[in-house]
């Protein structure tokens, strides 16, 4: 597998994806330091959201998970705004990242900057940028994104523009649905599009790391990588319980003449059931258990 001369960390936050002046999409400047298209580090205060964001509903549990892998791994995907004003922004798409960022703790937040009235020309700069040699899958990825948010292109309408399959496309698109460790390994050229198209056929995230891991520790090529996410994996026990359990609980039928059944979960948690099969079984049980007070 081939790797970069010199790898970057795994685990490190990234301050941008795109950072090459050779990105900008424009000369226009419009901040006084940064130019439209470019990747900037915005203070989150200054960003405003959108008030015609469609969404309102955001789970609360998928924004903690964010969160987390924000304070950890950085913000991988970039949020687009538009200059509103003398230092002020307004949120075009990216309201998760912002919000997640925000509970993380985080001052400031990649952007990708736009000026009003930008879209065609926007447009035709992420397609010039996608014919790019030099881009990894995940630069590809995110340029692809931007053109179905931005440019409100359907899926069908982007592999046109960009003269690629639908199927192509949407490979790109489902690298971001990728934990930031693994987005961050193709980024850095740890692991190939091919190992991280095997990768997302997973859909346990603990066992995509664990894989990623092995592939960067036993330098797995693609076919090792399928083969393993193709493995079934032992289900999880459920139902754990120590033998001395069983045992006492058999002693306990033999004492009743009913039948006991005992359970337990892997932290301890269970219960005993104890069956009768009338009310004299029922009379019996309550002397048994009144006896031992």
């Amino acid at each position: 597998m081939t790797t970069p001369n010199k790898k970057k960390g795994l685990g490190r936050g990234l301050d941008a994806i795109l950072e090459s002046p050779e990105t900008d999409i424009t000369s226009i400047d419009i901040s006084g330091n940064y130019v439209a298209g470019a990747i900037a580090q915005i203070e989150i205060d200054k960003i405003e959201t959108n008030p015609f964001q469609p969404r309102t509903d955001f789970d609360e549990n998928a924004l903690n998970e964010l969160a987390e892998s924000i304070k950890n791994q950085g913000v991988i995907q970039p949020v687009t705004v538009r200059k509103m004003g003398y230092d002020k922004y307004q949120l075009i798409s990216g309201e998760r990242r912002l919000r997640a960022s925000k509970m993380a703790g985080l001052k400031t937040i990649p952007v990708f900057i736009r000026v009003a009235n930008d879209e065609q020309m926007l447009e035709m700069a992420l397609i010039e940028n996608i014919h790019r040699e030099n881009l990894n899958a995940i630069e590809v990825a995110i340029s692809y994104q931007r053109l179905l948010e931005e440019c409100q292109l359907t899926q069908d309408q982007l592999s046109e523009k960009v003269g690629k399959d639908r199927s192509t496309v949407a490979n790109f698109l489902r690298l971001l649905k990728l934990p930031a460790e693994i987005q961050i390994a193709i980024r850095d050229g740890y692991i190939t599009m091919g190992h991280a198209r095997a990768l997302v056929n997973i859909s346990d995230k603990t066992r995509q790391l664990v894989i990623l891991k092995r592939i960067i520790d036993e330098d797995l090529s693609v076919r090792q990588v399928e083969m393993l996410t193709r493995e079934k994996q032992p289900k999880k026990q459920t139902n754990v319980v120590p033998e001395s359990y069983k045992v006492q609980a058999n002693t306990l039928s033999k004492a009743l003449k009913m039948n006991v059944k005992v359970s337990r979960d892997s932290k301890g948690k269970g219960s005993l059931t104890i069956k009768f099969k009338n009310d004299e079984e029922f009379e019996r049980l309550l002397d048994f258990i009144n006896k031992g007070n």
